[in-house]
């Protein structure tokens, strides 16, 4: 049976795909914020994985399939913040402000945590990218010089992280005004922050989708520039 689960070309995608609508039922049944099913599918998989003994490099080549679909999905985000493209005109300023003011402190806060836990360099520069998109942050840390898969690690971490925490933080700090919410998810916790700012609204949604976009480039941009501080 073991062999026949390695061998096969589908394994990965039909068993990542089976443990997130899994993950789904158990988030909507027990209603609680730690059950993100991104983390409890991530869990479920690893263990499954360990339990087998099914070698990651397996899994990963037999869930291609999700990771080509990754940079489609990122782009599709778009369709809500076409929607509301008036009230982007509108506030457009604030919105650039507000993201570029996120990403500089993203960016910012890693480089002095770095130092003060006295990383590598390379680690460092892996962690920069952790609140963009994965499809961006992983050729971000690979022409950097980061390490890809801590990398992943780290945005999918802060992306969790992030849909978890978002609402409480929200009440905590009085957060009420739907553009703020959308730009502090999209810009701190990229897609999966993304997802989170559409169940709040549909401005929510676009504010954060455009903010994935932005928080990227100027990313893309800013990384390098701190990466030739750190040389």
């Amino acid at each position: 049976m073991k062999e026949a689960i390695i061998n096969s070309n589908y394994f990965g995608l039909i068993l990542s795909i089976f443990l997130f609508v899994l993950a789904l039922k158990i988030k909507s049944k027990l209603r609680l914020a730690i059950l993100n099913p991104l983390l409890v599918s991530t869990i479920m998989c690893i263990a499954i994985l360990v339990f087998l003994d099914i070698p990651y490099d397996t899994y990963k080549s037999s869930a291609g399939m999700l990771n080509f679909l990754l940079t489609p999905a990122t782009v599709c985000l778009a369709i809500p913040m076409y929607k509301q493209l008036r009230l982007l005109k509108e506030n457009l300023l604030a919105v650039i402000a507000a993201i570029s003011a996120g990403t500089c402190c993203s960016l910012l806060s890693i480089f002095i945590m770095g130092k003060l836990f006295r990383l590598s360099n390379e680690h460092i520069v892996t962690l920069l990218p952790k609140s963009i998109t994965t499809a961006i942050g992983m050729g971000v840390s690979e022409e950097a010089g980061g390490i890809v898969t801590l990398t992943v690690a780290g945005i999918i971490v802060t992306g969790i992280l992030g849909n978890m925490m978002a609402e409480s933080i929200f009440k905590l700090f009085h957060i009420t005004h739907p553009i703020a919410k959308g730009l502090a998810l999209g810009t701190s916790a990229h897609a999966v922050g993304t997802a989170k700012a559409l169940e709040l609204g549909e401005i929510e949604g676009a504010m954060s989708s455009l903010s994935i976009c932005v928080a990227g480039i100027l990313t893309v941009i800013l990384v390098p520039f701190v990466n030739s501080i750190l040389v």
